[in-house]
C-alpha cells in the first residue's frame, strides 16, 4: 500500500495548488482508455486475426478505420481539457449532515465547445457541465459534512471521456478549500434567562426601557430597532438609525455549557448550544454563550450568532489546541 502511495504521488503529486486561475496544461492531464475503450481495442484484435487468417483486404481497411477513428477520439478527449481556467470561490459554513459547497468558475477560452465535464470530490456526488465556445459556468461542488470543525474537501477530479467513451481523460485541481462545520442544531426549549445576566444589564446602558437616542446601525443590530420614521426624514444617504435605550432589564440570556444534560456526550450537548443559538437569534434574543474555558458577551445578531457557532465548531479541535 505505502509503495502504490509513493507511485500516486509521483505520478499525479498530492500539493495543493497555489496559482489561480488554474490553467490546465498538458502536464496536468491523464488519459487511458476506458473499459469500453479496452472492449473495442479486443474487437479490433479479433478482426485483425480473422482478416490476416482469411486475407480479407477489406476487412484490413476496416480495422484500419476503425483504428483511425479511435486515435481520433483520443485527441479529442484531451483537448476537451486542455487549457481550461479554474478558478475557485469561497465556501460557506455549513452543519454536520448537510453538504458543504465549494463554487469553482470553469471557462473555456476556445471557440470550440467543451462537453460532458465532470467534477466531484472523492466518493460525493458529481456535477457535470457543458461550457460554450469561449464561455464560462459558475458550479458548485457538494460534500458531505460529516463531522464538526473545519472540513478539507480534498482534491478535485475533472473527467471527460467525450466524444466516444473510448477514453478517459483526467485531471486533478486541488485548492486550499476549507469551510467550518457548525454541530448539527438540536431543538430544545430555550433556558431561563438568568438572574445575574439580568441584574448586570440593569446597571448598564443596554436596557430596554427608556429611550435614549439614535445612533448609526451596526451590523449587530435586530431590524426591529430601526428608527424607520428618523431615516424616512432624512433626505441623505447615511447608515441606518437604531433607537439605543437606557436602564431597565433586557431579554439577554446565557446559553450555558453547564445547563445542558450532564449525562450527555459532549457532541450532542454541543448540538443543543447550537439548537438554543438557532431558536435565540430567531426570536431576536441578546444571548451569550459559555463554554468550559470560553465565554461570548450577550448580543444579537448573525455576525454574533457566526461567531457562536464558529466557537462550538472548533471547541476542543486540533486547531484551536494547535493555537492555544
Amino acid at each position: 500500500m505505502r509503495q502504490l502511495n509513493v507511485l500516486q504521488q509521483w505520478l499525479f503529486g498530492r500539493r495543493r495548488d497555489e496559482q489561480w486561475p488554474l490553467i490546465l496544461g498538458q502536464r496536468r492531464i491523464f488519459i487511458v482508455p476506458s473499459a469500453a475503450g479496452m472492449l473495442f481495442a479486443v474487437v479490433l484484435l479479433v478482426m485483425l486475426i480473422g482478416a490476416i487468417n482469411y486475407d480479407l483486404s477489406l476487412g484490413h481497411a476496416l480495422i484500419f478505420l476503425l483504428t483511425g477513428l479511435g486515435l481520433v477520439a483520443m485527441v479529442h478527449s484531451f483537448h476537451n481539457l486542455f487549457g481550461l481556467r479554474l478558478t475557485p470561490g469561497r465556501a460557506e459554513a455549513t452543519f454536520v449532515g448537510a453538504l458543504a459547497r465549494f463554487p469553482l468558475q470553469v471557462e473555456n477560452p476556445r471557440r470550440q465547445q467543451r462537453r460532458a465535464l465532470e467534477l466531484s470530490f472523492s466518493a460525493q456526488p458529481v456535477v457535470a457541465v457543458d461550457l460554450p465556445a469561449e464561455g464560462s459556468a459558475s458550479i458548485t461542488l457538494p460534500c458531505l459534512a460529516q463531522r464538526r470543525g473545519r472540513l478539507d474537501p480534498g482534491r478535485v477530479t475533472l473527467v471527460t471521456r467525450y466524444p466516444l467513451g473510448l477514453f478517459r481523460a483526467w485531471s486533478y485541481i486541488h485548492p486550499s478549500w476549507s469551510c467550518l462545520v457548525y454541530p448539527k442544531p438540536l431543538r430544545t426549549p430555550l433556558p431561563p434567562v438568568s438572574a445575574a445576566s439580568v441584574a448586570e444589564h440593569r446597571r448598564g446602558d443596554g436596557g430596554q426601557e427608556d429611550f435614549a437616542g439614535l445612533r448609526p446601525r451596526q451590523p449587530s443590530d435586530p431590524t426591529r430597532h430601526i428608527a424607520w420614521k428618523a431615516v424616512a426624514r432624512r433626505t441623505d444617504e447615511q447608515a441606518l438609525l437604531v433607537k439605543q435605550f437606557a436602564g431597565g432589564a433586557s431579554d439577554e440570556l446565557w446559553l450555558d455549557w453547564s445547563l445542558t444534560p450532564g449525562d450527555r456526550d459532549s457532541e450532542e450537548r454541543l448540538s443543543i448550544l447550537a439548537g438554543w443559538i438557532m431558536l435565540a437569534d430567531e426570536q431576536q434574543a441578546c444571548y451569550g454563550l459559555r463554554l468550559p474555558d470560553q465565554q461570548i458577551t450577550p448580543a444579537t445578531g448573525s455576525a454574533h450568532r457566526a461567531a457562536c457557532l464558529q466557537t462550538l465548531a472548533l471547541y476542543q479541535t486540533e486547531e484551536t489546541r494547535d493555537a492555544a
